[in-house]
This record gives C-alpha cells, sequence and structure tokens, in this order.
C-alpha cells in the first residue's frame, strides 16, 4: 500500500509505517492503545491532506492506479451482470466493458471504461482505457439494445482518452466518437453519466451524453489532459501545474461552468482508500438521478438533454456602458 502513496501523502505514509512496526509486535493492551492512536491522526491528517487539495493534486487522485473502475461498481451495484462483447464490425475492445444487469431489481445497461487497476498484466490487456473505434461502436451498439427493450443506461466514464494509434485512426476512430455524440442524444431511455476518475476528452465524451452528468469529488474531466496542453502552449511538458490551473478540470470548476450537474463525494482520503464506500456514495447518487431522469415523458427528457449539451460553452459577457452606468449581458 505505501507503494501506491501519491507524493502529497507521505506524512500518511511515514505513520503507516509506524503502525506497521508495532503491529508485528507483542500484543498489548498500551500498543493497542498507541496504534488506535495512530490510526485516528492518519485519518485527521489525510481529511485535512483531501480537504485542501490542489488542482494538479487532484489530477493525482484521479489517476490513482487502485481507484475503483466500472468492474469494481459492477461488482457492489449491481446484480445477473451479463457482459456483452463485440462491435459485430470488427472486434471486441477491452476498454469498454458494456452488459446487461440489475440495479435495485430492475433491468439496466451499464456501459464503461476499464483501465485495468493495479495489475499490468489486466491494464495491458484493456490497453490502460484507451478504447479504440470498435470500443464505441459495441458500445452504442448495446445502448440501441437498451432502447429497444425500455432499459436505462447506467455509465462510468474513466478514460485517458480515446487510443490514439494509426490502427485506431484507419478504423475511424472520431467518426465512432461523433457518431456516438448524435446517437446517444437521441436516446429514448434515462442514461445517466458518472465521471469516476478521468474524463479525457472525446474518449470521454463518445460515451458520456446523459440526462445527468455526475462526477466524483476528485474525478476530472477535460478537454486534454495538462501535458498535452502544456506541451502545445508552451512547447513544455512540464509546465502542467500551470495547465492543471488554466484548464480548470475539477469537480468544483466544472460544476460552477455548467459542464457535470453534480458532485458526488467520495470516502476520506479518495475513492481508492475505501471501495465500499465509494460505491455506497456513488449508489445514493445514481438512484436519484435515474428515478428523476425515469419520472419525466420521452420528449421532455430529449429535449431537456438536448438543452443541456446545447448549452455548453456559453459565456455571459458584461458590457458597461460608461456614460449611464448600465451593464449588458450577452
Amino acid at each position: 500500500m505505501a507503494s501506491d502513496m501519491l507524493e502529497f501523502e507521505e506524512p500518511i505514509g511515514v505513520l503507516q509505517k509506524e503502525i506497521e512496526a508495532l503491529s508485528m509486535l507483542p500484543r498489548t493492551d498500551e500498543r493497542d492503545a498507541e496504534i488506535a492512536q495512530l490510526q485516528r491522526r492518519v485519518q485527521q491528517i489525510r481529511t485535512e491532506l483531501y480537504r485542501t487539495l490542489t488542482p494538479w493534486q487532484r489530477v493525482l487522485v484521479a489517476r490513482h492506479p487502485m481507484r475503483p473502475n466500472t468492474l469494481d461498481y459492477v461488482k457492489r451495484l449491481f446484480t445477473d451482470f451479463i457482459e456483452i462483447h463485440g462491435d459485430r464490425r470488427f472486434a471486441d475492445d477491452h476498454a469498454i466493458v458494456t452488459g446487461f444487469a440489475r440495479y435495485k431489481g430492475d433491468p439496466v445497461l451499464v456501459v464503461g471504461h476499464q483501465k485495468g487497476g493495479s495489475d499490468t498484466t489486466e491494464k495491458i490487456y484493456r490497453n490502460f482505457g484507451y478504447a479504440r473505434p470498435e470500443g464505441y461502436r459495441k458500445a452504442l451498439r448495446a445502448m440501441r439494445i437498451a432502447e429497444k427493450f425500455r432499459r436505462p443506461i447506467l455509465i462510468f466514464v474513466d478514460t485517458p482518452a480515446a487510443y490514439p494509434g494509426v490502427e485506431s485512426e484507419e478504423r475511424g476512430v472520431a467518426e465512432a466518437i461523433a457518431y456516438n455524440l448524435r446517437e446517444m442524444a437521441m436516446l429514448a431511455v434515462p442514461v445517466i453519466v458518472s465521471v469516476t476518475g478521468e474524463g479525457g476528452s472525446g474518449g470521454a465524451l463518445g460515451i458520456a451524453i446523459g440526462d445527468r452528468v455526475m462526477i466524483q469529488e476528485f474525478a476530472i474531466y477535460s478537454v486534454i489532459p495538462p501535458e498535452g496542453c502544456a506541451a502545445i502552449l508552451w512547447r513544455d511538458a512540464g509546465r502542467k501545474i500551470e495547465a492543471t490551473e488554466a484548464l480548470k478540470i475539477t469537480a468544483p470548476d466544472l460544476l460552477k461552468a455548467g459542464i457535470v450537474d453534480e458532485i458526488v463525494p467520495e470516502p476520506p482520503g479518495g475513492a481508492h482508500n475505501d471501495h465500499a464506500e465509494a460505491a455506497a456514495l456513488l449508489d445514493v447518487a445514481i438512484e436519484r438521478a435515474l428515478a428523476e431522469s425515469a419520472a419525466q415523458s420521452d420528449e421532455i427528457r430529449l429535449q431537456r438533454r438536448y438543452d443541456k449539451f446545447r448549452s455548453m460553452g456559453r459565456l455571459g459577457i458584461d458590457f458597461v456602458d460608461e456614460s449611464s452606468g448600465t451593464s449588458t449581458r450577452t
């Protein structure tokens, strides 16, 4: 666990080493009391650290290798999960998982990116969450089946970006994403999106058109990774911290800009620190959002979904008439 510690968590790591050392000694009442005191101190420091994270530190948390992924949430939130494979055109993309399941006893479709966790072999198998065009086509194929049988769609977003390799471009990754944007906007069933880690550019947006877009407290959602932004703007990827602050990709910034609808709280120390609690907190938000969307008629739901995404990016600018002192907002 110490190897998974982020740089800013060093004070926690020191205390945890003390706890480990004490735990290896013979147990006594005094030693148990000392360990309990250290554990309380760890919890206190963790809470304080995560209350004041910088934007770049939030990026590190969003990318944490132990952060729960789609299949982790499937295991904790759903029953009777049956995975759907392949796009019926080229192959099965392991970076995107789709499958029918039951949520609170009702049938739903689950779609989500899958990075592969902390296991290197699994990461390679999942292509580190970088989906190819067949992944987006598989997702849309499953969504159309869900629409046919009137099943709500629950989506989990966590990807650095769409896979930029030559073969991905040859098979039309940009077209696949663009096609999904259009088709998802017209799906006549409730679609609830949860950004659970990295929401990377078109790779995320390709499955993220929905009635309600929620983001976990320490997740991010961005048009480009900070390193790429810094490399383009300043030809220096080392200015990633500066780029992160300028991009406004943290949950509070996104909520303020109207890109997301709700911030879902995480356990103290982030979702990677307690998968079960992270799932429980997300469960509450999903259940509420799904109930609200399902209560609407198809016509109202589709119109609100359309209006939601059409309004993104509109910035109000105040023009002040110096002679009269009045202001006009456009």
